[in-house]
């Protein structure tokens, strides 16, 4: 079953990936660390207490997610990855965004060639309707099409 969600753009961008869904706050540092420190391109998340995400590569995955949560270098770390080539497809937030996550999104498509489309205030049907290994398709407007 197709369902569409409309939030509110944060970075443009159109992409298609397979979902990654965290029904708990991401902790950016915590999720990327092995990825920025020891050089695992497929971004394995490394949080232990995050049992939705643990162990399971995130790059080139569309990332779903209530909110982030954690450390004051979130911006930084998803820049970070963002230039390593280790970023997520895109950032789906169910609620608003928090400011270091946008600035992290936000600069990594200023200062990278590679933009990380982000939409938030998809509201909390969209992590209801979304699992992990689902088709979801971002459009420049902010139209998020899980299937």
């Amino acid at each position: 079953m197709v369902k569409v969600f409309h939030g509110r753009v944060v970075v443009p961008g159109s992409v298609r990936a397979e979902a990654l869904v965290s029904h708990g706050g991401l902790n950016t540092l915590a999720s990327f660390q092995k990825a920025l420190m020891f050089g695992d391109k497929r971004a394995t998340c490394s949080d232990q207490n995050n049992p939705d995400l643990y162990g399971k590569p995130m790059a080139g995955r569309a990332l779903c997610l209530p909110q982030t949560i954690g450390s004051t270098t979130g911006g930084m770390v998803l820049f970070c990855a963002t230039k390593m080539g280790r970023q997520p497809a895109c950032l789906l937030f169910s609620k608003p965004i928090d400011s270091l996550a946008a600035a992290g999104a936000i600069l990594s498509g200023v200062w990278t060639d590679t933009p990380m489309p982000t939409v938030d205030n998809l509201g909390d049907e969209f992590l209801e309707a979304v699992a992990t290994g689902d088709t979801v398709t971002v459009e420049e407007d902010g139209t998020v099409t899980v299937s």
